[in-house]
């Protein structure tokens, strides 16, 4: 196997999803640097590898990235693995891929599982365009204010959260989004208890409530993205009052649509509206 750093997905729940190309690198490998080493042995344990474990996460230090860094510089192998799924997706390790590359080093991907993009292809949500944003602060006016900076998105919107505030988010994400935007609860993928929950945001928020169940386990939720006309900046409409000044009000609407990408009707009615006004 060549040198590199090699970034490892396994599995999120049944271990049976892990792939054979990560069985092969994780055994092949000189190092495995895992989130959490206790949880990796074992993982690594079950199917009988013997590779040399050591510490990666953003309090290991920088002790631990050069280690890394230094073995592949040498010509050896290390796989890089979070505690489930795929690593980097809310997990930290992007700097050491790039010190790894800028260090001439290679980076080697070796797909497979991810919570998000599975919960994503169950949620019957559009999938053409999607957000992913991660876990939501724990606060609740932070959290308010994050989930209504998200309002007018029109993607699909992907959240983590941790069992014990997905209620508090559901109730957050109702009252920003409205209750009757429509979202799916996806929980334990892809072990005993997995559930896929799809309705409105108030009822979700009514179902976890009532269900304690539902407040227990990894937890994904998608969300619709807005639906509505996408909002238009004040700045925009400041351009586009100023240029009916200059040409008639249909001419000013297409020419700014074609130059922001909003709809032509939509800053034509403000127009009108203004006009009424």
């Amino acid at each position: 196997m060549e040198s590199g750093l090699y970034i490892v997905a396994t599995p999120i729940g049944n271990l049976g999803d892990i792939s054979a190309r990560a069985l092969d690198v994780l055994g092949a490998a000189s190092l495995v640097a895992a989130e959490d080493t206790r949880h990796s042995q074992r993982l690594l344990n079950h199917f009988a590898i013997e590779t040399s474990l050591i510490p990666y996460h953003e309090h290991s230090g920088a002790q631990n990235a050069q280690l890394i860094l230094r073995e592949v510089s040498e010509g050896g192998v290390v796989a890089l693995i979070s505690d489930a799924g795929t690593p980097l997706i809310s997990d930290p390790g992007y700097k050491l891929v790039r010190d790894a590359q800028d260090l001439g080093l290679a980076v080697v991907p070796v797909p497979g599982a991810c919570a998000a993009v599975a919960a994503l292809s169950v949620a019957g949500q559009p999938t053409d365009r999607f957000l992913f944003c991660g876990f939501l602060p724990a606060k609740e006016g932070a959290r308010a204010q994050a989930i209504s900076a998200l309002q007018h998105e029109s993607a699909t919107l992907v959240f983590y959260e941790a069992p014990h505030r997905v209620l508090a988010t559901l109730e957050s994400l109702s009252v920003c989004l409205g209750g009757e935007r429509e979202a799916t609860l996806v929980r334990e993928i892809s072990k005993a208890f997995e559930t896929v929950r799809r309705a409105s945001l108030a009822e979700l928020s009514e179902f976890a409530r009532a269900d304690a169940n539902q407040q227990r386990g990894e937890i994904v939720l998608v969300v619709q993205g807005y639906q509505g006309e996408e909002a238009v900046s004040p700045e925009l409409l400041q351009l586009l009052e100023s240029m009916a000044e200059y040409m008639p009000g249909k001419r000013a609407a297409a020419l700014l649509a074609q130059y922001s990408g909003q709809r032509k009707n939509q800053l034509y009615q403000h127009l009108l509206d203004q006009k009424d006004d």
